[in-house]
Protein backbone atom coordinates (compact mmCIF):
# COMPACT_ATOMS: atom_id res chain seq x y z
CA UNK A 1 0.00 0.00 0.00
CA UNK A 2 2.78 2.29 -0.62
CA UNK A 3 2.64 6.39 -1.09
CA UNK A 4 4.00 7.91 -4.29
CA UNK A 5 4.39 11.31 -4.98
CA UNK A 6 5.57 13.86 -7.76
CA UNK A 7 5.79 16.85 -8.69
CA UNK A 8 6.81 19.07 -11.88
CA UNK A 9 8.53 22.52 -12.58
CA UNK A 10 9.21 23.89 -9.11
CA UNK A 11 12.36 25.00 -7.74
CA UNK A 12 12.02 23.21 -4.18
CA UNK A 13 10.78 20.25 -5.62
CA UNK A 14 12.72 18.08 -3.78
CA UNK A 15 11.69 19.98 -0.44
CA UNK A 16 7.94 19.80 -1.73
CA UNK A 17 8.14 16.12 -2.18
CA UNK A 18 9.30 15.57 1.32
CA UNK A 19 6.33 17.36 2.79
CA UNK A 20 4.56 15.03 0.41
CA UNK A 21 5.60 12.08 1.39
CA UNK A 22 5.06 13.00 5.21
CA UNK A 23 1.59 13.45 4.33
CA UNK A 24 1.63 9.48 2.85
CA UNK A 25 3.58 8.12 6.04
CA UNK A 26 0.97 6.11 7.01
CA UNK A 27 0.85 4.05 3.77
CA UNK A 28 4.37 2.67 4.21
CA UNK A 29 6.78 2.97 7.04
CA UNK A 30 9.84 0.83 6.15
CA UNK A 31 11.57 2.78 3.58
CA UNK A 32 11.57 6.31 2.09
CA UNK A 33 13.07 7.83 -0.78
CA UNK A 34 13.43 10.67 -3.16
CA UNK A 35 14.76 11.01 -6.62
CA UNK A 36 15.09 14.56 -8.13
CA UNK A 37 16.70 16.78 -10.92
CA UNK A 38 16.02 17.78 -14.27
CA UNK A 39 18.21 15.84 -16.95
CA UNK A 40 20.48 14.27 -14.68
CA UNK A 41 19.07 12.32 -11.77
CA UNK A 42 19.88 11.98 -8.09
CA UNK A 43 18.49 9.55 -5.67
CA UNK A 44 18.94 9.36 -1.91
CA UNK A 45 17.01 6.14 -0.13
CA UNK A 46 17.27 4.72 3.35
CA UNK A 47 14.99 2.37 5.48
CA UNK A 48 12.89 4.21 7.81
CA UNK A 49 10.60 6.68 8.29
CA UNK A 50 10.50 10.20 6.27
CA UNK A 51 11.64 12.38 8.96
CA UNK A 52 14.47 9.63 9.97
CA UNK A 53 15.96 9.58 6.39
CA UNK A 54 15.77 13.40 5.22
CA UNK A 55 17.35 16.32 6.83
CA UNK A 56 18.50 19.74 5.17
CA UNK A 57 21.77 17.97 4.15
CA UNK A 58 20.48 15.48 2.37
CA UNK A 59 17.88 17.51 0.52
CA UNK A 60 20.44 19.90 -0.63
CA UNK A 61 21.86 17.23 -2.51
CA UNK A 62 18.57 16.50 -4.69
CA UNK A 63 18.27 19.97 -6.73
CA UNK A 64 16.06 20.66 -9.78
CA UNK A 65 12.37 20.60 -10.63
CA UNK A 66 11.54 18.10 -10.60
CA UNK A 67 10.98 15.23 -7.77
CA UNK A 68 9.28 11.88 -7.35
CA UNK A 69 9.35 10.01 -3.74
CA UNK A 70 8.19 6.80 -2.18
CA UNK A 71 7.15 5.59 1.09
CA UNK A 72 7.34 1.56 1.01
CA UNK A 73 5.12 -1.04 2.58
CA UNK A 74 6.20 -4.11 1.37
CA UNK A 75 4.11 -6.64 -0.53
CA UNK A 76 6.37 -8.38 -2.92
CA UNK A 77 10.03 -8.60 -2.81
CA UNK A 78 11.57 -8.36 1.02
CA UNK A 79 12.20 -5.54 3.46
CA UNK A 80 15.38 -4.20 2.69
CA UNK A 81 17.26 -1.68 1.32
CA UNK A 82 17.80 -2.78 -2.01
CA UNK A 83 13.91 -2.59 -2.50
CA UNK A 84 13.59 0.64 -1.32
CA UNK A 85 12.15 2.95 -4.12
CA UNK A 86 12.09 5.15 -6.17
CA UNK A 87 14.35 2.93 -8.50
CA UNK A 88 17.16 5.11 -10.90
CA UNK A 89 18.51 3.15 -13.76
CA UNK A 90 20.48 4.19 -16.72
CA UNK A 91 19.97 2.70 -19.98
CA UNK A 92 19.83 3.37 -24.01
CA UNK A 93 16.88 5.30 -23.47
CA UNK A 94 18.15 7.36 -20.78
CA UNK A 95 18.11 7.60 -16.77
CA UNK A 96 14.55 6.54 -15.22
CA UNK A 97 13.42 7.23 -11.90
CA UNK A 98 10.16 4.86 -11.05
CA UNK A 99 8.19 4.56 -8.10
CA UNK A 100 5.19 1.67 -7.47
CA UNK A 101 2.29 1.53 -5.77
CA UNK A 102 0.65 -2.19 -6.20
CA UNK A 103 1.47 -5.66 -7.23
CA UNK A 104 1.85 -7.49 -10.44
CA UNK A 105 -0.13 -10.58 -10.78
CA UNK A 106 2.37 -12.36 -13.47
CA UNK A 107 5.85 -11.22 -12.44
CA UNK A 108 6.87 -14.78 -11.81
CA UNK A 109 6.27 -15.43 -15.79
CA UNK A 110 7.75 -11.89 -16.70
CA UNK A 111 10.90 -12.50 -14.69
CA UNK A 112 11.36 -15.78 -16.00
CA UNK A 113 11.10 -14.42 -19.44
CA UNK A 114 13.45 -11.22 -18.72
CA UNK A 115 15.92 -13.46 -17.21
CA UNK A 116 16.15 -16.40 -19.95
CA UNK A 117 16.39 -13.16 -22.24
CA UNK A 118 19.29 -11.79 -20.67
CA UNK A 119 18.43 -9.51 -18.21
CA UNK A 120 19.67 -8.88 -14.46
CA UNK A 121 17.79 -8.26 -11.72
CA UNK A 122 19.08 -6.11 -8.75
CA UNK A 123 16.12 -6.30 -6.48
CA UNK A 124 13.58 -8.31 -5.46
CA UNK A 125 10.54 -6.33 -6.28
CA UNK A 126 8.18 -6.47 -8.90
CA UNK A 127 8.37 -3.38 -10.26
CA UNK A 128 12.05 -3.51 -11.70
CA UNK A 129 10.77 -5.50 -14.57
CA UNK A 130 8.57 -2.86 -16.05
CA UNK A 131 12.16 -1.17 -16.86
CA UNK A 132 13.14 -4.15 -17.80
CA UNK A 133 10.02 -4.67 -20.22
CA UNK A 134 10.91 -0.44 -21.33
CA UNK A 135 14.31 -1.18 -22.39
CA UNK A 136 13.80 -4.22 -25.26
CA UNK A 137 11.70 -1.55 -26.75
CA UNK A 138 13.38 -0.19 -29.76
CA UNK A 139 11.87 3.23 -29.72
CA UNK A 140 13.44 6.77 -27.95
CA UNK A 141 10.18 7.95 -26.69
CA UNK A 142 9.70 7.20 -23.13
CA UNK A 143 6.24 7.00 -23.30
CA UNK A 144 6.69 4.20 -26.51
CA UNK A 145 8.69 2.34 -24.65
CA UNK A 146 6.21 2.64 -21.60
CA UNK A 147 3.17 1.81 -23.08
CA UNK A 148 4.70 -1.42 -24.53
CA UNK A 149 5.97 -2.24 -21.23
CA UNK A 150 2.26 -2.26 -19.62
CA UNK A 151 0.72 -4.22 -22.04
CA UNK A 152 2.38 -6.72 -20.67
CA UNK A 153 2.14 -6.77 -17.51
CA UNK A 154 -0.88 -7.72 -15.30
CA UNK A 155 -2.25 -6.78 -11.83
CA UNK A 156 -2.45 -3.43 -9.80
CA UNK A 157 -0.23 -0.34 -10.56
CA UNK A 158 -0.22 3.24 -9.65
CA UNK A 159 3.31 4.49 -11.54
CA UNK A 160 5.17 7.94 -10.79
CA UNK A 161 8.05 8.12 -13.03
CA UNK A 162 10.76 11.03 -13.95
CA UNK A 163 12.76 10.10 -17.52
CA UNK A 164 13.87 12.74 -20.19
CA UNK A 165 12.66 15.79 -18.61
CA UNK A 166 9.45 14.36 -17.67
CA UNK A 167 7.19 13.52 -15.05
CA UNK A 168 4.67 10.86 -15.79
CA UNK A 169 1.93 8.97 -13.77
CA UNK A 170 0.19 6.03 -14.92
CA UNK A 171 -2.79 3.36 -13.46
CA UNK A 172 -3.46 0.28 -14.48
CA UNK A 173 -6.41 -0.33 -16.68
CA UNK A 174 -8.33 -1.67 -13.74
CA UNK A 175 -7.40 1.72 -11.45
CA UNK A 176 -6.92 -0.59 -8.40
CA UNK A 177 -4.50 1.91 -6.54
CA UNK A 178 -5.35 5.74 -6.13
CA UNK A 179 -3.37 8.64 -8.28
CA UNK A 180 -4.63 12.03 -8.15
CA UNK A 181 -3.19 15.19 -10.07
CA UNK A 182 -2.93 18.39 -8.07
CA UNK A 183 -1.76 21.99 -8.99
CA UNK A 184 0.61 24.02 -7.57
CA UNK A 185 0.74 27.51 -9.28
CA UNK A 186 2.89 26.53 -11.95
CA UNK A 187 3.72 23.24 -11.33
CA UNK A 188 1.57 20.13 -11.34
CA UNK A 189 1.74 17.58 -8.78
CA UNK A 190 0.66 13.63 -8.31
CA UNK A 191 0.21 11.74 -5.15
CA UNK A 192 -1.27 8.69 -3.77
CA UNK A 193 -3.99 10.79 -2.00
CA UNK A 194 -5.37 14.54 -1.62
CA UNK A 195 -3.98 14.57 1.88
CA UNK A 196 -0.34 16.03 0.23
CA UNK A 197 -1.61 18.10 -1.50
CA UNK A 198 -3.37 19.83 1.32
CA UNK A 199 -0.16 19.72 3.33
CA UNK A 200 1.84 21.74 0.09
CA UNK A 201 -1.22 24.20 -0.65
CA UNK A 202 -1.78 22.40 -4.24
CA UNK A 203 -4.91 22.43 -5.72
CA UNK A 204 -6.85 19.29 -6.81
CA UNK A 205 -7.47 18.45 -9.83
CA UNK A 206 -8.89 15.43 -10.66
CA UNK A 207 -8.04 11.58 -10.21
CA UNK A 208 -5.62 9.39 -13.15
CA UNK A 209 -8.44 7.63 -15.11
CA UNK A 210 -7.76 3.60 -14.80
CA UNK A 211 -5.58 2.82 -17.52
CA UNK A 212 -4.46 6.46 -18.36
CA UNK A 213 -0.64 7.75 -18.51
CA UNK A 214 -0.03 11.49 -17.92
CA UNK A 215 2.68 12.96 -19.05
CA UNK A 216 3.73 16.42 -17.74
CA UNK A 217 7.33 18.46 -18.69
CA UNK A 218 7.57 21.81 -19.95
CA UNK A 219 4.47 22.15 -22.59
CA UNK A 220 2.24 21.39 -19.82
CA UNK A 221 0.06 18.05 -19.05
CA UNK A 222 -1.09 15.38 -21.78
CA UNK A 223 -2.77 12.09 -21.87
CA UNK A 224 -2.49 9.45 -23.13
CA UNK A 225 -3.75 5.22 -22.71
CA UNK A 226 -2.18 1.93 -22.07
CA UNK A 227 -4.62 0.94 -24.18
CA UNK A 228 -6.46 1.92 -27.12
CA UNK A 229 -9.43 -0.15 -26.20
CA UNK A 230 -12.29 0.79 -23.67
CA UNK A 231 -10.94 0.87 -20.54
CA UNK A 232 -11.26 -2.35 -18.29
CA UNK A 233 -14.47 -1.70 -15.70
CA UNK A 234 -13.30 -0.19 -13.03
CA UNK A 235 -12.33 -1.79 -9.72
CA UNK A 236 -10.42 0.73 -7.06
CA UNK A 237 -9.82 -1.11 -3.74
CA UNK A 238 -12.43 -1.01 -1.33
CA UNK A 239 -10.10 -1.00 1.05
CA UNK A 240 -8.95 2.49 0.58
CA UNK A 241 -12.06 3.44 2.04
CA UNK A 242 -11.92 0.86 4.86
CA UNK A 243 -8.78 1.69 6.15
CA UNK A 244 -5.96 2.98 4.36
CA UNK A 245 -6.15 6.05 2.81
CA UNK A 246 -6.30 9.22 5.43
CA UNK A 247 -9.93 10.78 6.41
CA UNK A 248 -9.17 14.32 5.32
CA UNK A 249 -8.20 12.64 1.34
CA UNK A 250 -10.36 12.07 -1.25
CA UNK A 251 -10.14 8.97 -2.81
CA UNK A 252 -11.72 7.38 -5.96
CA UNK A 253 -13.42 11.14 -5.72
CA UNK A 254 -15.43 10.64 -2.72
CA UNK A 255 -14.56 11.85 0.87
CA UNK A 256 -13.14 9.19 3.12
CA UNK A 257 -14.20 10.91 6.53
CA UNK A 258 -17.84 11.09 4.92
CA UNK A 259 -17.66 7.30 2.88
CA UNK A 260 -16.55 5.53 6.91
CA UNK A 261 -19.13 7.56 8.84
CA UNK A 262 -21.68 5.71 6.44
CA UNK A 263 -20.19 2.80 7.04
CA UNK A 264 -20.90 3.46 10.98
CA UNK A 265 -24.63 4.73 10.43
CA UNK A 266 -25.05 1.52 8.39
CA UNK A 267 -23.71 -0.55 10.68
CA UNK A 268 -25.81 0.52 13.70
CA UNK A 269 -29.03 -0.21 11.29
CA UNK A 270 -27.49 -3.99 10.28
CA UNK A 271 -25.81 -4.90 14.23
CA UNK A 272 -27.63 -2.88 16.75
CA UNK A 273 -26.41 -3.47 20.25
CA UNK A 274 -27.65 -2.81 23.89
CA UNK A 275 -24.57 -0.40 25.06
CA UNK A 276 -23.85 2.66 27.72
CA UNK A 277 -20.80 4.30 25.24
CA UNK A 278 -19.67 3.92 21.47
CA UNK A 279 -15.75 4.08 21.28
CA UNK A 280 -13.47 3.61 18.52
CA UNK A 281 -10.34 1.95 17.95
CA UNK A 282 -8.54 5.00 16.46
CA UNK A 283 -7.82 5.89 14.01
CA UNK A 284 -9.39 4.81 11.54
CA UNK A 285 -12.23 3.22 13.15
CA UNK A 286 -13.45 7.19 14.72
CA UNK A 287 -15.31 8.41 11.78
CA UNK A 288 -17.61 5.03 11.62
CA UNK A 289 -17.71 5.03 15.49
CA UNK A 290 -19.41 8.46 15.38
CA UNK A 291 -21.47 7.51 12.35
CA UNK A 292 -22.80 4.04 14.80
CA UNK A 293 -23.11 6.64 17.61
CA UNK A 294 -25.16 9.16 15.69
CA UNK A 295 -27.41 6.76 14.02
CA UNK A 296 -28.04 4.81 16.99
CA UNK A 297 -28.47 7.55 19.82
CA UNK A 298 -25.62 6.10 22.10
CA UNK A 299 -23.11 8.17 23.53
CA UNK A 300 -19.80 8.55 21.33
CA UNK A 301 -16.95 9.14 23.99
CA UNK A 302 -13.11 8.41 23.25
CA UNK A 303 -12.42 4.98 25.56
CA UNK A 304 -9.57 4.15 23.40
CA UNK A 305 -5.99 6.58 23.56
CA UNK A 306 -3.41 5.92 20.67
CA UNK A 307 -0.01 7.06 20.98
CA UNK A 308 1.27 8.71 17.94
CA UNK A 309 4.92 7.38 18.62
CA UNK A 310 4.23 3.69 17.60
CA UNK A 311 3.32 3.00 13.70
CA UNK A 312 -0.06 1.29 12.30
CA UNK A 313 0.18 -2.20 13.71
CA UNK A 314 -1.47 -3.67 10.31
CA UNK A 315 1.26 -2.75 8.21
CA UNK A 316 4.31 -3.61 10.31
CA UNK A 317 6.21 -6.37 8.53
CA UNK A 318 7.15 -8.50 11.67
CA UNK A 319 4.40 -10.60 13.86
CA UNK A 320 6.41 -9.63 16.70
CA UNK A 321 6.10 -6.07 16.23
CA UNK A 322 2.47 -6.01 15.52
CA UNK A 323 1.60 -8.48 18.59
CA UNK A 324 3.99 -6.29 21.09
CA UNK A 325 2.60 -2.93 19.43
CA UNK A 326 -0.89 -3.46 20.05
CA UNK A 327 -0.63 -2.66 23.66
CA UNK A 328 2.46 -0.06 23.21
CA UNK A 329 -0.54 1.29 20.76
CA UNK A 330 -3.55 1.67 22.86
CA UNK A 331 -4.57 2.37 25.95
CA UNK A 332 -8.05 2.09 27.61
CA UNK A 333 -9.51 5.53 29.31
CA UNK A 334 -11.23 3.77 32.92
CA UNK A 335 -13.35 6.41 33.66
CA UNK A 336 -15.27 6.00 29.91
CA UNK A 337 -15.47 2.32 30.02
CA UNK A 338 -15.56 1.16 33.91
CA UNK A 339 -18.92 -0.80 34.71
CA UNK A 340 -19.97 0.00 31.08
CA UNK A 341 -21.65 -2.01 28.76
CA UNK A 342 -19.16 -0.64 25.36
CA UNK A 343 -19.40 -0.65 21.67
CA UNK A 344 -16.36 -0.91 20.01
CA UNK A 345 -16.33 -0.14 16.64
CA UNK A 346 -13.45 -0.92 14.33
CA UNK A 347 -12.50 -0.80 10.81
CA UNK A 348 -11.87 -4.79 10.40
CA UNK A 349 -10.99 -8.06 12.34
CA UNK A 350 -7.88 -10.07 9.94
CA UNK A 351 -6.23 -12.52 12.71
CA UNK A 352 -8.38 -11.61 15.32
CA UNK A 353 -5.24 -11.28 17.75
CA UNK A 354 -5.65 -7.01 18.05
CA UNK A 355 -8.83 -7.63 18.42
CA UNK A 356 -8.45 -9.84 21.48
CA UNK A 357 -6.15 -7.95 23.40
CA UNK A 358 -8.03 -4.47 23.21
CA UNK A 359 -11.32 -6.63 24.27
CA UNK A 360 -9.15 -8.21 27.11
CA UNK A 361 -7.44 -4.79 28.10
CA UNK A 362 -11.16 -3.00 27.93
CA UNK A 363 -12.01 -5.59 30.48
CA UNK A 364 -9.52 -5.14 32.78
CA UNK A 365 -10.38 -1.48 32.39
CA UNK A 366 -13.73 -2.31 34.19
CA UNK A 367 -15.72 -2.79 30.96
CA UNK A 368 -19.42 -4.61 31.91
CA UNK A 369 -19.59 -5.73 28.30
CA UNK A 370 -17.86 -5.11 24.74
CA UNK A 371 -19.79 -5.59 21.89
CA UNK A 372 -17.12 -5.43 18.57
CA UNK A 373 -18.75 -4.10 15.34
CA UNK A 374 -16.68 -4.23 12.52
CA UNK A 375 -17.10 -1.54 9.53
CA UNK A 376 -16.78 -4.02 7.09
CA UNK A 377 -17.51 -7.70 5.69
CA UNK A 378 -15.52 -10.11 7.35
CA UNK A 379 -11.84 -10.67 5.68
CA UNK A 380 -12.28 -14.34 4.24
CA UNK A 381 -9.80 -13.83 1.26
CA UNK A 382 -5.92 -12.42 0.77
CA UNK A 383 -5.09 -9.81 -1.50
CA UNK A 384 -2.77 -9.82 -4.67
CA UNK A 385 -2.99 -6.52 -5.67
CA UNK A 386 -0.81 -4.33 -2.90
CA UNK A 387 -2.31 -5.17 0.35
CA UNK A 388 -0.28 -7.59 2.83
CA UNK A 389 -2.96 -9.56 4.10
CA UNK A 390 -2.02 -12.72 4.80
CA UNK A 391 -2.38 -16.14 3.07
CA UNK A 392 -6.24 -17.59 4.31
CA UNK A 393 -5.08 -20.32 6.41
CA UNK A 394 -4.06 -17.08 8.70
CA UNK A 395 -7.47 -15.10 7.79
CA UNK A 396 -9.46 -16.24 11.13
CA UNK A 397 -12.82 -15.30 9.17
CA UNK A 398 -11.87 -17.52 6.25
CA UNK A 399 -12.37 -20.68 8.48
CA UNK A 400 -14.67 -19.35 11.74
CA UNK A 401 -18.05 -18.57 12.17
CA UNK A 402 -18.96 -15.20 13.56
CA UNK A 403 -19.70 -17.00 16.82
CA UNK A 404 -16.41 -18.93 17.03
CA UNK A 405 -14.98 -15.86 16.47
CA UNK A 406 -16.50 -14.11 19.20
CA UNK A 407 -15.33 -16.29 21.41
CA UNK A 408 -12.00 -16.23 20.32
CA UNK A 409 -11.84 -12.41 20.66
CA UNK A 410 -13.70 -13.02 24.05
CA UNK A 411 -16.33 -10.08 23.13
CA UNK A 412 -20.27 -10.61 24.23
CA UNK A 413 -21.10 -10.41 20.91
CA UNK A 414 -19.58 -9.35 17.10
CA UNK A 415 -21.43 -7.95 14.28
CA UNK A 416 -19.82 -7.15 11.04
CA UNK A 417 -21.04 -4.69 8.08
CA UNK A 418 -22.45 -6.60 4.86
CA UNK A 419 -20.82 -6.40 1.73
CA UNK A 420 -24.18 -4.53 0.41
CA UNK A 421 -24.12 -1.73 3.20
CA UNK A 422 -20.65 -0.97 2.61
CA UNK A 423 -20.88 -0.49 -1.20
CA UNK A 424 -23.64 1.27 -0.13
CA UNK A 425 -21.51 3.56 1.83
CA UNK A 426 -18.47 4.02 -0.44
CA UNK A 427 -20.62 4.81 -3.65
CA UNK A 428 -23.85 5.48 -2.92
CA UNK A 429 -26.73 4.62 -5.47
CA UNK A 430 -24.24 3.52 -8.13
CA UNK A 431 -22.81 0.52 -6.16
CA UNK A 432 -24.23 -2.46 -5.93
CA UNK A 433 -24.35 -5.63 -4.21
CA UNK A 434 -21.69 -7.08 -6.56
CA UNK A 435 -19.47 -4.07 -5.71
CA UNK A 436 -19.98 -1.74 -8.76
CA UNK A 437 -16.75 0.15 -9.56
CA UNK A 438 -15.05 -1.41 -6.81
CA UNK A 439 -12.66 -4.01 -6.10
CA UNK A 440 -14.10 -6.29 -2.87
CA UNK A 441 -11.86 -9.38 -3.64
CA UNK A 442 -10.27 -9.27 0.42
CA UNK A 443 -13.98 -9.91 1.25
CA UNK A 444 -15.45 -12.10 -1.82
CA UNK A 445 -12.83 -14.24 -3.02
CA UNK A 446 -13.93 -12.40 -7.23
CA UNK A 447 -10.49 -11.70 -8.48
CA UNK A 448 -11.26 -9.10 -11.15
CA UNK A 449 -7.44 -10.15 -12.81
CA UNK A 450 -6.55 -13.78 -12.73
CA UNK A 451 -4.04 -14.93 -10.25
CA UNK A 452 -1.88 -16.77 -12.16
CA UNK A 453 0.19 -17.36 -15.87
CA UNK A 454 -0.57 -19.55 -18.64
CA UNK A 455 1.69 -22.06 -19.23
CA UNK A 456 0.93 -24.04 -22.27
CA UNK A 457 -2.50 -23.38 -22.58
CA UNK A 458 -3.07 -23.97 -18.48
CA UNK A 459 -3.49 -21.63 -15.50
CA UNK A 460 -0.86 -21.96 -13.31
CA UNK A 461 -1.44 -20.71 -9.51
CA UNK A 462 0.06 -17.74 -8.66
CA UNK A 463 3.32 -18.39 -6.38
CA UNK A 464 2.30 -15.37 -3.72
CA UNK A 465 5.86 -13.77 -2.47
CA UNK A 466 4.77 -11.18 0.24
CA UNK A 467 6.60 -10.59 3.19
Amino acid sequence: MCGVFGIHGHEEAANLAYLGLHALQHRGQESSGLVAGDKALRREVAMGLVSDVFDEKVLARLPGAAAIGHTRYSTSGSSELRNAQPFLFDYAGGSIAIAHNGNLVNIDELRSRLEAAGSIFQTTSDTEAIVHLMAKVPEFDPVVRLTHALRQVEGAYSLVILTDGKLIGVRDPHGFRPLVIGRLKDSYVLSSETSAFDLIEAEYIRDVEPGEIVVIDERGLSSHRVVATEPEPAQFCVFEHVYFARPDSLVNGKSVYRARERMGKRLAIEQPAEGDVVIAVPDSGVPAAIGYAAQSGIPFEMGLIRSHYVGRTFIEPQDSIRHFGVRLKLSPVRSVVDGKRVVVVDDSLVRGTTSRKIVKMLRAAGAREVHLRISAPPTTHPCFYGIDTPNRSELVAASHTVDEIARYVTCDSLGYLSHEGLMGAVGGSSATATGGGYCSACFTGNYPVPLGRRQNGALVPLRRTTV
